[in-house]
């Protein structure tokens, strides 16, 4: 299959640095389909490099200038991971070989279709991953390029025959900025990536750009109980028509009547302009999925979409995987693995989890991620991470920064209540965090992995050391 998209004019060869994240692996998948000759390159190997190369895309482990010779690339997409000055981004230039972020491209790909774009600081990917679920299920056909793995569909990317196309859109680089949507899905707007925006207002004032690029007749999709969203909604910032939603009757498209189900799953109202139009089952939890669920009919029903495809889809929904995914449980102790970062995050994965086993002792093991997002939020951290009974901190994940002095886990440590801190941790290692659960963990307990990092290592870890560690009572 050929594409038409201008900007790939001439462009037959691509290589992709940093092809073993979830975006840039997600891309490499679009992009093999659309018919280019895919190579990509990478510090580790990842699941992603696995299931690119199930595609027949080359993988090479490491950077390197050499990269240039070896895949004669037309055009170099790299992460924005990567700094600049890398040699071989440098080579490539010096070879005359075009170089683009990932954001840039997928924008090509997405502006060329009619898009779907889901942008906010939380909850991207579960929302992005129902409107896709629920265009599949209507016979749509669209494209998708998530930043997770859909646990229904198997994959983060697909080229799809249809007209839509459905993006998870990344804030932190600002690369959001780039794609021009017909519906564009705000879910809230917080203070996170502080190492690209350095205060809450130029958070704001990136998503009023984002916002202006909606194509003509476009709609904006927007969660009225944001903070953020409603500050901008009071000073007229929001384009007339847009589309709102939230908890009551206040907004365009609202729930009532929540009822959490112990061991998991939701129930509620779905109203429309004020009017109970359904009621609507998840089998996944939380408060904050509600209101992914909401954005998610707000666009459903924008397509023309029966009501009745969207609650069977949403009913049979699994979530993308790091949402609060259940990993395994071994003599009564369940164990979860979620992507929560931010603590506005981390507070909804607890209090969820708490709905769910509300008798249930909770054991957490949380690893920070970014020295940055960890000096300017640590308190945040300490305050919302005090309601697990107990707490196991790792050392800070760095990413691609490098470490700041005086930074690290102890000062959330330090900034827990004086009560709490003896309930709190330090460990050295993943492998330390899963011997240390192996030995506190009775039956009947839930734990819970939590961080943007490796930090899921230690659930696999720790059901396998469980069964000679378990403490029966």
């Amino acid at each position: 299959m050929e594409t038409t998209i201008s900007h790939f004019a001439g462009i037959h060869r691509i290589h992709l640095m940093g092809i073993g994240g979830a975006g840039m692996s997600g891309l490499a998948l679009l992009l093999a389909e659309l018919g280019f000759e895919v190579s990509g390159c990478d510090m580790i190997h990842t699941s992603y490099i696995d299931k690119v190369l199930k595609e027949d895309v080359a993988v090479v482990l490491g950077h390197g200038r050499a990269h240039m010779e070896k895949f004669l690339p037309d055009l170099l997409i790299y992460s924005s991971a990567i700094p600049e000055d890398n040699e071989e981004i440098v080579a490539a230039r010096a070879k005359g070989v075009a170089v683009a972020k990932r954001g840039e491209v997928l924008s090509w790909i997405f502006d060329s279709r009619c898009g779907i774009g889901v942008a906010g600081t939380h909850g991207k990917t579960t929302t992005s991953s129902m409107i896709s679920l629920i265009l599949e299920q209507a016979g749509l056909r669209p494209t998708l390029a998530i930043g997770g793995e859909l646990c229904d569909i198997g994959v983060n990317a697909k080229l799809g025959e249809g007209d839509f196309m459905v993006a998870e859109l990344d804030e932190s680089d600002g690369s959001f900025e780039k794609f021009h949507p017909e519906i564009s899905v705000i879910t809230n707007v917080d203070w996170d990536h502080v190492n690209y925006y350095p205060t809450f207002e130029s958070v704001l004032e990136a998503f009023v750009r984002f916002i202006a690029n909606l194509k003509n007749n476009g709609l904006l999709v927007f969660c009225g109980e944001d903070p953020g969203l409603s500050k901008l909604l009071s000073l007229g910032l929001l384009p007339e028509g847009s589309v709102s939603y939230g908890w009551g009757a206040s907004w365009t498209w609202g729930a009532a009547d929540v009822h959490h189900k112990p061991g998991g799953g939701v129930s509620f109202s779905l109203l429309h302009e004020g009017v109970q139009v359904a009621h609507v089952e998840l089998s996944i939890s939380g408060e904050h999925n509600i209101l992914n669920t909401l954005a998610s009919c707000a666009v459903a029903h924008r397509l023309g979409i029966p009501l009745s495809v969207i609650k069977k889809t949403l009913r049979a929904f699994r979530g993308a995987k790091r949402r609060l995914q259940h990993i395994g449980v071994f003599e009564g102790v369940d164990v979860y693995d979620d992507y929560g970062h931010h603590p506005r995050e981390i507070a909804a994965t607890l209090g969820t989890l708490e709905h769910m086993f509300p008798e249930r002792r909770l054991l957490v093991a949380f690893q920070p991620h970014r020295y940055t997002r960890t000096r300017a939020l640590y308190k945040d951290f300490a305050n919302v991470l005090a309601s697990a009974d107990r707490l196991l901190l790792l050392p800070v994940y760095q990413a691609d920064e490098d470490p700041i002095p005086g930074i690290t886990s102890f000062l959330i440590a330090d900034n827990l209540p004086i009560a709490k801190r003896e309930d709190c941790f330090m460990c050295s290692s993943l492998e330390d965090a899963a011997s240390l659960l192996g030995e506190m963990c009775e039956e009947g307990d839930v734990v819970l992995t939590i961080g943007a990092g490796d930090v899921s290592l230690i659930g696999e870890s720790f059901l396998a050391k469980a069964k000679t560690h378990l403490v029966r009572v």
